[in-house]
């Protein structure tokens, strides 16, 4: 009998198998990247602010050279910028034409002469207001009847003030006899035309005169180079300014009104007559050459005298006028006969040389002098006959205050009802020595240039 015996082939199945895991598309395993450790994080961050430093350090570095070649290239040289070459400063303002189109000669210190007597002044220490009469050749006083909110504007605006304007009235009995007189009174002609609208009287009707006040102008402060003199502070000397050519100081400036500066001549020699190098630095206690408003013009006296310091006085007209504020506000200019005695106490301001050939204040500095009899002053002891009707002396003949260098064209100052430019810092034999005062361009003399100029331009 035959038997069929099968043999059982060999198995490669596992007992046990794992899932199949299919591949889908679309899906791949991200790889990990190792941790990179935190210390490694902060000196990257340090290496990126390092660089950003030095890169910062460099530029300012960069910037402070380019400001001081560009200052000393235009201390030295005028740059003509339509023929695109420089020119030595001494030959701008010469007279000569030497750029394109005379652009050296365009931008220069101008001088004027006032030949015409100013229509309109305040008088005393009442601000009498006075209307002079070119037909008749005198003066009179403005009676109160017919006077209105438009005059007092207008005859302020003829004054170079628009400030916060008003009038008043006094009776004629508390009037000085030289203000009783001429008389007259508004007529029905042109507010803007005054002294050509205005009657002749004998007296006024209603027994009383105006007066005005043109300005919110020299601002009493809290508290009462400059040798002798005390730190000050320009919130109580507001219209002090800081004139600067090339990014120096050079003289002081009183502000009059928001874009008006009196100072003096004198600190426009021919080296320093090209009006673009100049600016005016206002509401500082403490010297800075930073900021500062740029010039429009520049008006000298025409009869200032450099050999006798005589008619020392200038104007600038800044190129927009400042923005009035605590630190910034402007002196009042004196009326016409003022009547300071010797004596009375003045106060002079700047950033001048603290001792004779010293060095310039940081700190603005004040000083309080009286004012020295004009005979006294032109003794053959002081100053003999060097002193005229255009100069005043402050100070004390026994020396020890006095204002110096770098206070030129600065302002001494009177308070009465409000603080007053009566003089220009101009000249003086040394600082504070024995038998020399300081000297000064009287403001009141010069009112009527001062007047014009302003209105005239």
């Amino acid at each position: 009998m035959r038997t069929n015996t099968q043999v059982a082939e060999e198995s490669h199945t596992p007992l046990n198998p794992k899932p199949r895991v299919v591949a889908r598309p679309g899906r791949h395993r991200m790889p990990m990247s190792a941790a990179q450790p935190l210390r490694d994080k902060r000196a990257s961050q340090k290496k990126v602010i390092i660089t950003v430093l030095c890169v910062v350090v460099i530029l300012a570095i960069l910037a402070v050279v380019v400001y001081f070649i560009q200052q000393l290239i235009q201390s030295k040289y005028f740059f003509c910028s339509k023929s695109l070459k420089f020119i030595p400063l001494e030959q701008a303002c010469d007279g000569k034409q030497d750029c394109t189109e005379a652009e050296d000669e365009s931008t220069c210190v101008s001088r004027f002469v006032a030949n015409s007597t100013f229509p309109v002044r305040l008088v005393s220490n009442l601000s009498v207001l006075q209307i002079y009469s070119a037909s008749e050749k005198k003066w009179g006083s403005v009676c109160a009847e017919g006077w209105t909110k438009q005059h007092t504007q207008a005859a302020c605006q003829q004054l170079g003030y628009t400030v916060n304007p008003s009038y008043g009235t006094i009776v004629l009995n508390d009037l000085p006899s030289d203000l009783k007189m001429f008389f007259f009174a508004v007529g029905p002609g042109s507010v803007q035309a005054m002294e050509t609208s205005f009657s002749d009287r004998k007296t006024c009707s209603l027994g009383s005169v105006v007066t005005l006040s043109c300005s919110d102008c020299g601002p009493k402060a809290p508290e009462s180079r400059i040798v002798g003199g005390q730190s000050a502070l320009i919130e109580n000397w507001p219209w002090q300014v800081s004139l600067q050519q090339n990014g120096q100081h050079t003289c002081g400036g009183s502000l009059v009104s928001p874009n008006w500066v009196i100072t003096a001549a004198h600190c426009f020699a021919s080296s320093k007559s090209e009006v673009s190098r100049w600016r005016v630095v206002a509401g500082r206690t403490y010297m800075t050459t930073l900021g500062g408003s740029s010039v429009d013009k520049i008006v000298v006296n025409g009869n200032y005298n450099p050999a006798r310091n005589d008619y020392d006085m200038a104007m600038m007209k800044l190129s927009s006028p400042l923005t009035i504020g605590g630190s910034v506000k402007p002196v009042c200019l004196p009326p016409f006969n003022l009547g300071l005695t010797e004596g009375a106490s003045l106060v002079v301001t700047g950033w001048g040389h603290l001792q004779e050939n010293g060095k310039l204040s940081s700190n603005l500095q004040k000083a309080t002098i009286p004012l020295i009899d004009q005979a006294e002053c032109s003794s053959p002891v002081v100053y003999g006959g060097s002193i005229t009707s255009r100069m005043l002396c402050a100070g004390y003949l026994e020396g020890k205050v006095d204002a110096c260098q770098g206070d030129s064209g600065g302002p001494l100052v009177y308070s009465g009802r409000q603080w007053m430019l009566v003089g220009v810092v101009s000249w003086g034999v040394g600082c504070a020595r024995q038998d020399r005062p300081g000297v000064y361009c009287n403001v009141e003399q010069m009112l009527n240039w001062v007047y014009t100029v302003m209105e005239k331009s």
